[in-house]
């Protein structure tokens, strides 16, 4: 971003006279997923009046030389380039083809200019690394999907990426986590611009729910490795590698040091740099995850299951497990017992207790080698304390896809996978 934009204040930032809000430009780039690509276009492109809906015009802009080939092969030849995004009040990028790949200088150019005359820039799911890669998203809150969020916030460590959120609204700048938060932020937009009747039609004729929020879904969430695609190369690689087979064992971030021949300060930053995530943050996600999976596939007591994923007590596994996923151990494995019973009819959930909504998970740098007993896991006393509010320290709470076989608890909703 020009410093001549970044010295003008968002709310300052005037529409400019060529400009109108009621077009909207959808920039679509060879290589991209069509059901992403196909959101904007469905929700803007169509006249939908009678509904009660007010109509957008749609421009659809190449971003780089056609054809521009997508899922399954298909090629697409949009109707307008990147000039027409100069008439544009709303510019979205639904996709970007690979998290690897640097977007055409032309389009971020585009973009650029489109912010700093007034426009309003929007990213869907993977769109978010457009936006980034151009710098509009410097020193904001953003999301994506929640695969590749890690890659985002180590490539752009200046976005304050929260992969917990199906969408963020920064005002002039909006992104959305992966496929139908698409939906939910194209929505948004509409109620923003037209009020609740309107946008609850729209979400009528898409049959849809008019409005989701991520406490919408649940406090029931899944977790992941949560390591960007890159690590692969790295000498860290070992390392992590050798965690993961031994977290039925009690070691900290130290003996991770260690054994990467490095002080515990350059082992951090390394880390850091490498994943987005403070190691201390990492391990612990890992240990609750190993118990996810215990408590999924064998009948080990909350007990041994603590003992079998390196926590010092099983109340330092309850402590981590329901701040991480939001119920305690024993009614995690009730819930997913429940929806997969060994034989016979479904037996109903049991419901957990409900925890109190926790926005960061309480974990961190600020431990100390005596808070965590020697072996890197944070007392849950410590959770009414404040916390850090980068990306390592809500990582831990990054809502992911369901897959098949995993447990709803009572009066949640299945969150859309992708």
């Amino acid at each position: 971003m020009s410093q001549d934009s970044a010295a003008v204040p968002d709310a300052a930032r005037k529409l400019a006279a060529r400009r109108r809000r009621e077009i909207v430009a959808v920039l679509l780039f060879s290589g991209g997923p069509i059901f992403e690509s196909s959101i904007p276009l469905s929700v803007f492109g169509i006249d939908r009046q009678d509904a009660g809906v007010p109509r957008y015009r749609l421009l659809v802009c190449a971003g780089e030389d056609a054809p521009l080939r997508t899922t399954g092969g298909l090629e697409l030849s949009a109707p307008y380039g990147l000039e027409a995004i100069s008439r544009a009040g709303t510019v979205v990028v639904p996709a970007w083809r690979s998290i690897t790949q640097a977007p055409p200088p032309a389009a971020l150019d585009a973009l650029r200019r489109a912010h700093e005359e007034g426009a309003r820039i929007v990213g869907l799911c993977t769109g978010a690394f457009v936006l980034a890669a151009a710098g509009l998203l410097d020193g904001r809150p953003a999301t994506t999907h929640w695969m590749y969020a890690p890659t985002l916030a180590k490539r752009y460590p200046s976005v304050h990426v929260d992969p917990r959120e199906l969408f963020v609204d920064d005002g002039d700048v909006l992104t959305s986590a992966g496929t139908a938060a698409g939906i939910d932020l194209c929505l948004h937009i509409v109620r923003t611009d037209h009020g609740a009747d309107a946008a609850n039609a729209l979400a009528r004729r898409l049959v849809v729910p008019p409005r989701r929020t991520a406490s919408d879904l649940g406090h029931q969430r899944y977790l992941d490795r949560s390591l960007p695609e890159e690590i692969g190369a790295d000498p860290l690689a070992e390392v992590v590698a050798w965690a993961l087979e031994h977290l039925h064992e009690q070691f900290d971030v130290e003996t991770l040091a260690a054994r990467a021949y490095m002080s515990r300060r350059t082992f951090d930053r390394r880390f850091r740099s490498l994943t987005g995530s403070a190691p201390l943050q990492w391990l612990i996600t890992q240990r609750v995850l190993q118990a996810q999976r215990l408590l999924e596939t064998s009948d080990y007591s909350v007990d041994e299951v603590a003992g079998r994923c390196g926590f010092r007590s099983p109340v330092a596994l309850r402590g981590h497990f329901r701040r991480q996923l939001g119920a305690s151990p024993a009614a995690y494995r009730a819930a997913y017992r429940a929806r997969r019973p060994q034989g016979g009819a479904p037996e109903p959930a049991l419901r957990p207790e409900r925890p109190e909504r926790e926005r960061a998970a309480p974990v961190g740098d600020r431990f100390s080698a005596a808070a965590l007993g020697g072996h890197g896991l944070a007392d849950p006393s410590d959770a009414g304390k404040p916390q850090p509010e980068g990306y390592a320290a809500r990582l831990a709470e990054t809502p992911v896809g369901r897959g098949a076989g995993r447990p709803v608890l009572p009066g949640q909703r299945e969150r859309p996978v992708g």
